[in-house]
């Protein structure tokens, strides 16, 4: 896929919340059925085995929809999804955590998360 936008990602973060929403949920639905079967193998009232391996499905499923977009996975816990652009002339990445509901970071495509600064453009 080709490079967005920032207006282009901020259309697609919006579409791609509720999978992201049910991502964070699944993920902590899973974490826990896999926390008590390692405990003696005992159901929670989320349910056992079978629960957890539909979750698994589940989240590749929601993984595989986002990528589909164009946008990268970066993190699983804490959620991270990057969009490719280009901001005057310099490669960057659109940068969206976790708790946000909108896309206000970006980076440097050299510098990674640690060079993140306020997306201006769509405040």
């Amino acid at each position: 896929m080709g490079l967005f936008t920032p207006e282009e990602a901020a259309t697609e973060l919006e579409a791609l919340l509720p999978t992201l929403d049910e991502i964070v949920a699944l993920r902590a639905d899973a974490a826990e059925l896999a926390a008590s079967l390692q405990k003696g193998g005992r159901s929670t009232a989320l349910g056992g085995l079978p629960e957890l391996k539909a979750a698994q499905a589940r989240l590749d499923e929601l993984l595989t929809r986002v990528q589909e977009t164009g946008a990268e996975l970066k993190g699983l816990a804490p959620l991270l999804v990057d969009f490719p652009a280009d901001l005057d002339g310099v490669p960057v990445l659109l940068c969206w955590l976790e708790g946000d509901r909108s896309l206000r970071w970006y980076h440097r495509s050299d510098l990674g998360f640690a060079g993140r600064r306020p997306l201006k453009v769509l405040s």
